[in-house]
């Protein structure tokens, strides 16, 4: 009788081969040391919410730093410009991308709060409001991927947006809007404030039309990433009038009733340097803790 060989027992983990081991060992480290991927986004969370590029999420903003429409003076055109432009985008037809460019202080930031506010409230909350910092443009694609998987419709909005010299993040801001294969998803549109009508510094395209060979096309290039706004909407400096008009507004707003208002408010103007729809509301919370009354 032919005797059956005997089954071979397992290898003791001792004889095991130690670079498998190590090497086992070294994966297991890394899939503990990165990081989880970053949950879906929650859209109900918030009407708006920030990109954090790190992280690759979008932060829920509870309560946005905002003033109310009608309480923004002075700006009347360009804020029924830009009122007309949500509402068209907001309602799926067409629209443009906005740069809001001009004097500090009068209004850019808070005028696309605004406007957001108010047609969000008539679009029932279908629109939302995305905030992404200067300095993570260069994730601009990754956001705009992201979102394009929604229903939702949103306002990608950048705040103080300007290039330095040396700095290429425009080249990604210009493919990101129109200039890319993809270009801009229909759920969003793109909108921008600056101090600059061109967003480049004029030293820095006057160096390129001094070092180009075809100075023409070097500065066309650099000013051409203003021209993917369709909307150019100008702030200027506001008159005397203007400036008391907006805290006029402001006082009646929040029931500040003063008898020197208005000479109060210019001291306080020249004290600054200037006039402005920024120095107004600071004007305005001054004269609310001397009276003892709170803002809300």
């Amino acid at each position: 009788m032919t005797r059956r060989p005997a089954r071979a027992k397992p290898e003791p983990a001792a004889t095991l081969d130690p670079l498998a081991v190590t090497l086992s060992r070294i994966a297991d480290a890394l899939e503990r040391l990165a990081p989880p991927p970053p949950p879906a986004p929650d859209f109900d969370a918030a009407d708006a919410f920030v990109w954090r590029a790190e992280s690759g999420a979008l932060a829920p903003i509870k309560r946005v730093n905002r003033v109310d429409l009608a309480l923004l003076k002075g700006i009347d055109r360009v804020r029924d410009i830009l009122l007309d432009n949500t509402r068209h985008f907001s309602r799926g037809l067409p629209c443009n991308n906005a740069l809001l460019w001009g004097a500090r202080g009068m209004g850019k930031s808070s005028l696309v709060k605004a406007v957001h506010a108010s047609v969000a409230r008539e679009a029932g909350g279908a629109l939302k409001l995305v905030e992404i910092h200067r300095e993570d443009i260069a994730s601009l694609p990754v956001l705009m991927a992201l979102l394009a998987r929604s229903e939702r419709r949103f306002i990608l909005f950048c705040d103080d947006l300007s290039f330095d010299a040396g700095d290429g993040g425009y080249k990604s801001l210009k493919a990101a809007l129109e200039g890319g294969v993809e270009g801009r998803p229909a759920n969003v549109v793109f909108y921008a404030t600056s101090n600059r009508r061109h967003l480049l510094p004029r030293d820095m395209i006057e160096n390129e039309r001094g070092s180009a060979i075809n100075p023409g096309e070097a500065v066309e290039e650099k000013v051409s990433l203003s021209d993917r706004f369709g909307l150019w909407l100008g702030f200027h400096h506001c008159s005397q009038e203007r400036y008391l008009e907006m805290v006029r507004a402001y006082a009646k707003r929040f029931g500040l009733a003063s008898p020197t208002l208005d000479a109060d408010a210019l001291e306080w103007a020249t004290t600054r340097g200037g006039r402005s729809g920024r120095i107004a509301w600071q004007f305005t919370q001054d004269l609310a803790g001397r009276l003892g009354k709170a803002i809300r």
